[in-house]
């Protein structure tokens, strides 16, 4: 895949779109609400110190709980956003979150903050800094899983890690962009550190005997997989007879 072609997917989902368009209707707002110049940055600088953060939890103490598929309710939203990104990591179809999921975030960790720092102004400016600080996540996320190959040495390394976290070990490695926090709380590794795959990289430990007792994301998946995306069978919960089909 070329640059162009990278540019070309990533621009053809709806959500970059609406982001920008966000991103855009914020900036208006600041420039009619303005605020001080220097409260204005203080806005933005502090969505981009918490960003790194606030997502690093949400990866690791939400997307990868093991309570979302619990509720019946939560089952097909964590299903959507992150069960089947790791059933399929290099499917571009699920690879952006959905505007329902990570609109929220960026609303509660953005607007509060800013409003506190620079009022209106402040809150619009800290709003576009956290949309276009996911637009670009979402550009890096599209380098780390779709077959281009870039050649900065940081980009190099950053899809290393986060390949790693997809295709080896998916209890370490939560960053995206920075691996900062990883390293604070002991979750950053190198593959040669862990030399064993886990057995549950690509389901995040909901296999049939969870399925049997939490069935709805297997209801919606229509069954449960197992193994690598590229080489595994469909072996569902409630048509094991497939398996030898």
């Amino acid at each position: 895949m070329t640059l162009r072609e990278l540019v070309v997917a990533y621009f053809q989902y709806y959500t970059i779109r609406t982001y920008l368009v966000i991103a855009a209707l914020a900036i208006g707002v600041a420039l009619w609400q303005p605020t001080t110049l220097v409260r204005g940055a203080a806005a933005a600088g502090f969505v981009m110190l918490v960003y790194p953060l606030v997502w690093y939890c949400l990866h690791r103490w939400v997307l990868h709980s093991q309570w979302m598929w619990k509720v019946p309710f939560l089952a097909s939203t964590w299903k959507r956003i992150h069960y089947d990104h790791h059933q399929d990591p290099n499917h571009l179809e699920i690879l952006f979150g959905t505007l329902k999921s990570e609109l929220p975030p960026v609303f509660i960790m953005t607007l509060p903050f800013g409003y506190a720092i620079g009022g209106v102004g402040g809150a619009a400016l800290a709003l576009a800094t956290g949309v276009l600080t996911t637009c670009f996540y979402e550009f890096c996320h599209c380098i780390q899983h779709l077959s281009y190959k870039p050649k900065s040495k940081i980009l190099v390394a950053m899809k290393a890690r986060h390949m790693a976290h997809h295709f080896h070990d998916e209890t370490g490695n939560f960053g995206i962009t920075n691996f900062a926090w990883d390293r604070l709380f002991g979750t950053f590794y190198e593959r040669i550190e862990r030399p064993t795959r886990s057995a549950t990289v690509f389901n995040l430990g909901y296999t049939e005997d969870v399925a049997a007792v939490y069935p709805w994301v297997a209801d919606l998946s229509g069954g449960v997989a197992a193994g690598h995306p590229r080489q595994r069978d469909r072996v569902t919960t409630k048509e094991p007879e497939r398996k030898a089909a």
